[in-house]
């Protein structure tokens, strides 16, 4: 169960690895490639993002699907599957010291990925699947559930309820933006706080919150120039971790492309959104 002293309490700071996230903590960077390319392409990524995570001062988890099993087109590219991916991921997180993340979408993947991963994340799809939840939490590590597209941010409380009767503690649940009519998602930023007072820290997927679903025809389009003016009003309302994925060359990558911040630009993205968290952190409860 969530302890009691952290009931009803907006923000509790829980634990990835070594790091803490939640109030009165520094903002989290989770970040990396949609889906992983090739072991080179990723470690590549990974250490650049290290370096900018460094120098920067701002605690970074490392992202990469090994599977991509949510595609619009069944010639989509999907990853190098789950033994080979959590290898590569296993080696980024052994070189570099840093916690590493990725996505996991039916039962079976939840303990090999949780011997790998500090972080389990929950895809949207799949936020209520109940099983899925509980293989997640009797990993023992602190799991990610982005709010499904279709569910009302209270209802992710929920989700809290089913990861902490199985055993988990450190919780986090992001916003990923809302279906509205055909091929657009929106943000509703109130969704930031509602979902804090259910006493978990909260994520802010901003590259997958300007996705056009099958905007393309066979694959996914976005709007990439919204990325960081939806990053900066998240921070601003509060989120305690912005999700962003980045690649060299976005508009080469087989997944998400549109949606992706090239990665040469994102340190000074997010340089802006640390000053807003300072800025935010400052002002009493």
């Amino acid at each position: 169960m969530i302890p009691t002293e952290a009931r009803g309490v907006p923000n509790y700071p829980v634990h990835i690895g070594d790091i803490r996230c939640g109030g009165g903590q520094p903002l989290l960077l989770i970040a990396g490639p949609c889906v992983i390319e090739s072991e080179a392409l990723t470690h590549s990524i990974a250490g650049r993002l290290v370096e900018m995570a460094n120098q920067l001062g701002i605690p970074f988890v490392f992202k990469a699907s090994f599977d991509k099993a949510n595609r619009t087109s069944a010639d989509s590219y999907r990853g190098p599957g789950l033994d080979e991916g959590l290898a590569i991921l296993d080696r980024v997180r052994r070189e570099f010291g840093v916690p590493v993340t990725t996505d996991i979408h039916e039962t079976h993947q939840a303990a090999p990925a949780g011997e790998v991963c500090d972080l389990l994340q929950i895809p949207a799809f799949l936020a209520r699947q109940t099983d899925l939840l509980v293989a997640a939490a009797r990993t023992g590590r602190a799991v990610n559930v982005k709010k499904g597209q279709f569910m009302a941010p209270w209802d992710m409380r929920h989700v809290v309820e089913k990861l902490a009767v199985a055993g988990c503690q450190n919780i986090l649940l992001t916003e990923r933006g809302t279906f509205f009519g055909y091929g657009r998602l929106v943000n509703d930023m109130s969704s930031l706080p509602e979902m804090r007072r259910l006493g978990a820290p909260v994520v802010f997927d901003a590259t997958h919150s300007v996705q056009e679903p099958g905007g393309l025809g066979d694959a996914t389009g976005g709007r990439r120039e919204m990325v960081e003016p939806l990053a900066r009003a998240a921070t601003a309302m509060g989120a305690d971790a912005i999700f962003l994925e980045t690649h060299p060359d976005p508009n080469s990558s087989p997944s998400d492309g549109a949606n992706m911040i090239p990665l040469d630009r994102l340190a000074d993205c997010v340089r802006r959104l640390q000053q807003i968290r300072t800025l935010v952190e400052s002002f009493p409860e």
